[in-house]
């Protein structure tokens, strides 16, 4: 019987960061060395928008992930739920719309930014890109927390602006987006549904609001693709994604930039370096690496050329959190109202990781000790399905926006993972996951 034990419970989260904001980052803008190039991007991927919202109907029976049945919505009583979940209960808390609530990060986010007095309501379709019963039992924690999740898609516009006409948002934390780099190469239509056309849709409804929320949204590392330059800087260049999900991530920090320039939302885009923790995704190789070794299945170790090694930044669900509660607490409201600009608005980009990249044959080890059983490892060449050798986040920016500093190394927090899955998975002896 699974059980709804929460690891360390919830990252804590003492209160707003009150830091005095620099004036070096305050008011950054995203400029680029050339216009040219910006404009280019940005007709490139909203082509893409249209061309994939024009094949909309092929679009909904070719996902082969499918979302699963969205109870219905609307109604006094479910109005209520909405009003009771989104009400704020400190003096300065926020009410916060976050999307992909069930999901990894955003579950955790929802739990935190509640804890601490906000008003949070979430939106997510709970599709089955993998289990979703993981995501029904992190729902189950959430409500137990008094937050509702509206079950939904970011592509209904017509429950999105329902949502707005319900509850006055301050902030609205995307989250929602479909995951994973390999995935992409089965079924690449997912990620222009997800991560583009419904990231418009949630930002072409922000921006009707009258008043406009402030937009915190995820973006990725991938995006700095075949870059060669470590650590990775947000100044550095991110015109070479390796995969479909990265181009659909970089896709959306242009059209973020385009709705910020012409509308004058508040936008901060945060780029996660492989978060792994508690409750985490089932498809990310510490997840998956767990589960093959308690079986004794081989577990697959990638080298890159000339048999160099991979190495992630892993950073820490609770890091992650704090992160984005930081980047929330230092946004400044969005200048325009009901779809018109009233003055420059704040747009921003920040990179958040761990900044001590390992090799995954050394998690491999961790993991080994961690379980107590040894890994049948299969060594072989990095494929070229999108992935890359390496991921090195800098966090200066950051840090000195709003003091990020990640406090978890992977030892202490595969430890902590370990000691969930075991719980949840009664010691990885089930094969149903």
């Amino acid at each position: 019987m699974k059980s709804t034990y929460l690891d360390d419970n919830i990252p804590s989260t003492p209160g707003k960061f009150k830091m005095e904001k620099s004036n070096y980052y305050h008011r950054l803008r995203w400029h680029y060395p050339h216009l040219a190039k910006v404009t280019f991007w940005s007709f490139v991927f909203f082509g893409l928008i249209f061309v994939f919202l024009f094949n909309s109907s092929t679009l909904s029976t070719d996902l082969s992930h499918k979302s699963l049945k969205i109870k219905s919505w609307g109604g006094p009583g479910w109005e209520k739920r909405v009003k009771s979940s989104a009400k704020i209960r400190s003096e300065t808390g926020y009410s916060v719309l976050v999307t992909g609530a069930a999901g990894f990060i955003g579950s955790r986010v929802s739990t935190a930014l509640k804890l601490r007095g906000d008003g949070v309501l979430g939106l997510d379709n709970f599709n089955d890109y993998y289990d979703p019963t993981l995501k029904r039992a992190r729902q189950v924690l959430l409500e137990k927390r008094g937050i509702f999740i509206v079950e939904g898609d970011v592509n209904d516009t017509v429950l999105l602006n329902k949502l707005f006409e319900v509850v006055h948002f301050t902030h609205v934390m995307h989250l929602a987006a479909q995951a994973g780099v390999r995935y992409a190469m089965q079924n690449p239509k997912s990620y222009i549904h997800s991560n583009i056309a419904g990231f418009v849709n949630v930002l072409e409804v922000c921006k009707n609001a009258n008043q406009q929320p402030a937009i915190v949204w995820a973006s990725s590392s991938s995006v700095y693709g075949l870059n060669t330059k470590v650590p990775f800087s947000e100044k550095d260049r991110t015109d070479q994604p390796a995969s479909l999900y990265a181009a659909t991530k970089k896709a959306g920090e242009e059209i973020a930039h385009t709705y910020n320039h012409i509308y004058g939302l508040s936008l901060t885009g945060l780029r996660f370096f492989t978060v792994y923790g508690p409750w985490g995704r089932p498809d990310m190789a510490y997840f998956f690496f767990t589960k093959d070794i308690l079986k004794r299945k081989p577990i697959p170790v990638f080298e890159s050329g000339n048999h160099g090694t991979v190495a992630r930044d892993f950073t820490y669900i609770d890091d992650i959190v704090k992160g984005c509660l930081g980047a929330l607490d230092t946004t400044e409201k969005s200048t325009g109202s009901g779809g018109k600009k009233k003055g420059d608005a704040q747009f921003r980009i920040f990179n958040l990781g761990n900044t001590l990249p390992v090799p995954v044959s050394d998690l491999v080890s961790i993991l080994e000790k961690l379980l107590k059983v040894k890994a049948k490892r299969r060594v072989m060449k990095l494929p070229r399905n999108g992935d890359v050798p390496f991921t090195h986040a800098n966090i200066n920016l950051a840090q000195r926006e709003f003091g990020h500093k990640p406090t978890t190394d992977l030892q202490m927090g595969l430890k902590k993972f370990v000691r969930w899955y075991e719980k949840y998975y009664g010691s990885g002896k089930k094969s149903d996951h």
